[in-house]
């Protein structure tokens, strides 16, 4: 195991890769607590459950195919909660333990990879700067899981053949699988990349079999946890959905694929005129076009589709995979995967592709970089407003009770941010829990609590303010 020379260009690359993506992980913990991002969307709710602690029981049993997440981010928080009576602490220990997912999954891969030039811990860099950034901010739990994969990936490809070594695998599977449902295609192409070694290999017959025993648990488990009706057809239509092309068809999706589309463009028509420089003169273009585009035509935020691109984790993070695996040797020193066509692409890379290759990827992480500055600018003026009209005294009486707001008092340019589902929950959050109105989305068709759950949560002692457990339990009772 070696690291690369960072006198050679692929060295340069390589490292550019790890120290943005490290960066990106710091820089996750540190936004996402900075600007209460663990508050946005469905995180509302997640966290009012925190506070009230009632995670289990307002939601998490519906979907006990993500026990992961529960109890490596939820349930602390709310243990924590339990202990201090603090339940705004509580849920800034959520958060923390939530968006440091990427950097302890970084770490985890860097303990575990044994392949020449770390070469699994590179690609897991290179996943996490360009692939999470899409997702960031929403608490999707897919977050978790491609956090998982790539110590996964690594321990399964390089952990001893001892007793410990194939429990360590079976470990580490059955956490990533138990992070999201769509986790399982994370699982397969883990033993997918060890599948080129062959039957008699040991590494490939124990990560099958520890993929084995994780789907007949996975299944148990919905067997023996089901949702309840309300949330089996929500789940259902979700499943149908998580596929569709159309999660693409989204701006940020098309502006990453435009920047790098021009680059190319540009960059071959100045490699024959300009051929050492071809690739600083492309992207100095594309960041000037970037940034006219920013300044006088932009009017888009990158919100609500960062749910929906949890698809693109799904779908991409195993193609890096296995291109981390592509002739990358293990303990024996043979490869795990031989495909000729594709080294001798990587080869080309190595020779001359190196620095076009980070010019691209300093234009890609550009656009990451000032999209997300955009959207925790405006949640942030988002979530001040909701605050401003949970401790104001206005009213909708025809919500249901003369303690609702409508969230449509909110200017319109603003409201991009809502979700419609959540906003009575990130209500009582800003305003401290102890809110003169709930704030409520008129157009909102989804409802996360009984009137039973919400009751019997109101009826028990808890550190938030009765006051506040009441008004989301008449909220709740009037839908559920």
């Amino acid at each position: 195991m070696s690291w690369p020379n960072l006198r050679s260009d692929i060295g340069l690359l390589r490292a550019l890769v790890v120290g943005v993506a490290l960066c990106w992980s710091v820089a996750f913990v540190v936004i996402a607590l900075w600007y209460r991002l663990e508050l946005y969307a469905d995180g509302a709710m997640f966290s009012y459950a925190v506070a009230v602690q009632d995670v289990w029981a307002f939601h998490w049993h519906n979907i006990s195919g993500r026990l992961s997440v529960f109890v490596l981010s939820l349930l602390p928080a709310e243990i924590y909660v339990g202990l201090t009576g603090d339940p705004a602490a509580g849920i800034i220990v959520y958060a923390a333990l939530f968006y440091a997912a990427p950097l302890a999954g970084l770490i985890g891969t860097f303990a575990a990879d044994r392949s020449r030039d770390r070469s699994i811990f590179v690609y897991a860099c290179c996943s996490t700067a360009l692939l999470c950034p899409l997702v960031f901010g929403f608490p999707t739990e897919m977050w978790f899981a491609h956090a998982m994969f790539w110590p996964t990936l690594a321990v399964s490809h390089h952990a001893k053949p001892t007793v410990a070594g194939t429990a360590l695998v079976f470990v580490m599977m059955l956490i990533l699988a138990f992070t999201h449902e769509g986790a399982l295609v994370l699982a397969f192409a883990v033993v997918a990349t060890l599948a080129p070694r062959g039957w008699r290999d040991t590494a490939f017959r124990r990560a099958a079999a520890a993929l084995v025993v994780v789907l007949m648990l996975s299944v148990a488990v919905k067997i023996v946890l089901p949702p309840d009706e309300y949330y089996a057809g929500v789940l259902l239509r979700a499943a149908r959905h998580f596929f569709d092309p159309a999660i693409f068809q989204v701006s940020i999706v098309l502006l990453l694929s435009a920047t790098l589309t021009l680059y190319v463009v540009i960059f071959l028509m100045l490699s024959r005129s300009a051929p050492q420089r071809a690739h600083l003169y492309a992207a100095g273009m594309v960041a000037s076009v970037l940034a006219v585009y920013w300044l006088w035509l932009d009017h888009t935020i990158h919100a609500s589709s960062r749910y929906y691109l949890r698809t693109a984790l799904v779908i991409v993070t195993p193609v890096f995979g296995a291109l981390a695996t592509l002739g990358a040797g293990h303990q024996g020193g043979r490869p795990a995967l031989s495909f000729p066509a594709l080294e001798w692409v990587m080869g080309a890379v190595r020779s001359r592709g190196a620095r076009p290759l980070a010019a691209a990827f300093l234009l890609l992480t550009l656009v990451h970089v000032t999209e997300t500055g955009k959207f925790v600018a405006a949640w942030t003026d988002y979530r001040t407003a909701v605050a401003a009209l949970a401790t104001a005294d206005q009213s909708d009486r025809a919500l249901g009770n003369p303690r609702f707001v409508s969230s449509d008092r909110i200017s319109s340019n603003l409201n991009l941010l809502s979700w419609f589902s959540t906003t009575p929950y990130l209500s009582v959050i800003a305003a401290n829990f102890t809110p003169n109105r709930l704030v409520i989305d008129p157009k909102g068709n989804y409802f996360w609590l009984a009137c039973a759950t919400a009751t019997a949560n109101e009826e028990v002692a808890r550190a938030v303010p009765v006051e506040a457990r009441y008004l989301v339990r008449v909220y709740s009772c009037l839908h559920r």
